[in-house]
């Protein structure tokens, strides 16, 4: 499959139909970012007027999973990978559409590369920031992604 937004998007509603249905969508990709929107509404809503954090976890999550999978599309070998630990900051309402960036295309690569150069898998951290319509973060999550170059 290409990594492109609309192919990405496509994907999702028959590999993972809650983050379709939540309006979760993949709107930039390149070597190094992702970019993933989500609109709050009512299928994604908390009893608090703003985004269920789950919602806004699966597009964080999305963000840095594109970048890890474009790196093994890059690499063009077969690869395992597991999120082993995620973490979740939240610093205000998310209401309206949340943009989620994350800028760790060279970090997959260089552990990517290193894997398949020593056989040994990697674990990576990557970082995903939730911003509203204003620019203003309104959450942030950490991303623990295990990789290994299968052999």
């Amino acid at each position: 499959m290409k990594y492109t937004p609309n192919q990405i998007n496509k994907w999702m509603l028959f590999k993972l139909p809650a983050a379709w249905l939540t309006g979760v969508r993949v709107s930039l990709i390149s070597e190094t970012k992702c970019e993933v929107k989500v609109r709050f509404k009512w299928i994604n809503q908390n009893p608090f007027k703003s985004m269920f954090w789950a919602a806004q976890g699966m597009a964080a999550e999305m963000a840095t999973g594109v970048l890890v999978m474009k790196g093994i599309e890059n690499l063009g070998k077969n690869v395992s990978m597991l999120v082993t630990n995620q973490r979740g900051n939240f610093t205000k309402k998310a209401t309206g559409k949340i943009r989620f960036e994350c800028h760790h295309g060279g970090l997959v690569a260089n552990a990517l590369k290193e894997s398949a150069e020593n056989g040994e898998g990697r674990v990576i951290t990557m970082k995903a920031e939730g911003f509203n319509k204003d620019g203003v973060s309104v959450c942030n999550f950490h991303f623990e992604w295990s990789l290994k170059v299968k052999q």
